[in-house]
């Protein structure tokens, strides 16, 4: 409120109106001296003139602050458009006046400036609609107000310091989705592709009849002798398994694919297999090495996520190259166990020697999925019609990066290496269709 917080005052400027006084007063002075008009009656007009000019000014200086309330959530997704309310309320005085919102720079914004007539004692409440364009921490400054005067000749600006910290996550809205649907519902919904299995999971789930198509292998032969009728052993994939998350925050997450970086995709996507990777039972951690770092344990449960999401909404990929080898050792030291671990990078040829290594470190206790995020623009660039040498030669160094890439991939393959060549708005779907796979063959 303005009574409890600090307030910034400018010195008042002329509003348009006094411009047109000045400019009227200016007319009267040509009058004069072409002889047209007395050179007394220009001199009490301007005499006149500056008393209103100060009165005015008096009188807009001492009118008192509204009370300035804002209301927003402390938590934000990025991406999403979200309403902010502003309440005003004036004392004793009618109140004309101008409100902007010092909001986070670089926030899409609208429904700014908005004008207010406030009458004694009159609250006014009004929305207005923003969109987080980054994750971290952020400060709503205060609230920008700018009194009229009234003979409407100044402008008065006024800083309420209202001031409110809001953190900006992952969007969040996909996971928030998710719990109204079963696991495998919730796959479909990224897009992931299943295949339908039955009965030969790791852990016993039911008895039941048997079935054509099931293997002579699930037939349990003492229930069988029992029921005079045959049966089988029904399994379901393995519970209490470990899935670790590995992502790079260094120089190759700073491109762009649309309005978001790749990290952000990166993120997200993450967010969404650990989502549906805690719903199906098992552990999740997570590792950010290369720039921004940060370490969360494995834990179970869906409250999991909450963690994950306090842990990691700040991250940025920073401008320096990964040392994907001192990761892999921080990595094998804290998990000791063996997990699925998904590395998350945008692999070039000229990391491979460093990967390599990464990876044959970590498949000593782990199994190791190698996730690479390939730039949208470079299957553009391959789709455009050539029709002049600059345009030829954007497209020969476009495959030739893109025969590296491959030869690059091909090579971790080789080694035993899962790799994944994925578009950023295709990674998701990728990274569960790949999880989940691993979870029916078994290969934990």
């Amino acid at each position: 409120m303005a009574d409890d917080v600090a307030v910034r005052r400018s010195l008042p400027r002329p509003a348009p109106a006094m411009l047109w006084l000045l400019v009227l007063w200016a007319v009267l002075g040509i009058a004069v001296a072409f002889s047209l008009a007395p050179l007394q009656a220009w001199s009490a007009t301007g005499l006149g003139l500056l008393l209103l000019v100060l009165f005015d000014a008096a009188q807009v200086l001492r009118r008192p602050t509204p009370r300035v309330q804002r209301r927003i959530a402390d938590t934000w997704p990025i991406g999403i458009e979200r309403p902010v309310t502003l309440d005003l309320e004036s004392d004793q005085h009618r109140q004309r006046l101008d409100v902007f919102d010092l909001h986070p720079g670089g926030w899409r914004m609208q429904g700014l400036p908005r004008r207010l007539k406030l009458r004694p004692g009159e609250a006014a409440s009004f929305d207005y609609q923003l969109c987080a364009s980054a994750r971290g921490d952020f400060r709503f400054e205060g609230v920008q107000l700018r009194l009229h005067s009234p003979l409407r000749l100044w402008w008065h600006s006024r800083v309420v310091a209202v001031e409110q910290a809001v953190r900006v996550f992952p969007n969040f809205a996909p996971l928030a989705r998710f719990a109204m649907f079963s696991a495998d519902q919730a796959s479909r919904l990224v897009g992931a592709h299943l295949r339908r299995r039955r009965g030969e999971g790791t852990d016993f789930h039911q008895m039941r009849e048997y079935r054509i198509g099931d293997s002579m292998r699930q037939i349990d032969w003492k229930a069988t002798a029992r029921a005079r009728r045959l049966i089988s052993r029904e399994y379901q994939d393995e519970k209490n398994q470990q899935l670790v998350l590995l992502l790079d925050t260094g120089r190759r997450l700073l491109a762009r694919d649309g309005e978001m970086a790749h990290f952000d995709h990166v993120l997200d996507a993450s967010l969404v297999v650990a989502y549906l990777a805690l719903r199906q039972g098992d552990a999740v951690g997570l590792l950010a090495s290369g720039g921004a770092t940060c370490w969360v344990p494995p834990r179970r449960g869906v409250g999991a996520i909450d963690e994950l999401l306090r842990a990691s909404y700040a991250l940025q990929p920073q401008p320096v190259a990964t040392d994907f080898l001192a990761a892999a050792t921080e990595l094998s030291l804290r998990q000791r166990r063996r997990s699925l671990v998904m590395m998350v990078t945008n692999l070039r040829d000229e990391d491979m020697d460093d990967v390599l290594a990464a990876v044959q470190m970590l498949r000593k206790r782990h199994l190791v999925c190698v996730a690479s995020l390939r730039e949208g623009s470079l299957d553009n660039a391959l789709g455009e019609t050539v029709q002049d040498l600059s345009q030829a030669i954007r497209a020969g160094a476009t495959a030739q990066y893109l025969e590296q890439r491959n030869a690059a991939h091909e090579a971790l393959r080789n080694h035993g290496v899962m790799v994944l060549d994925v578009a950023c708005d295709k990674l998701a779907a990728s990274l569960v269709e790949k999880y989940l796979s691993v979870k029916r063959d078994g290969l934990l």
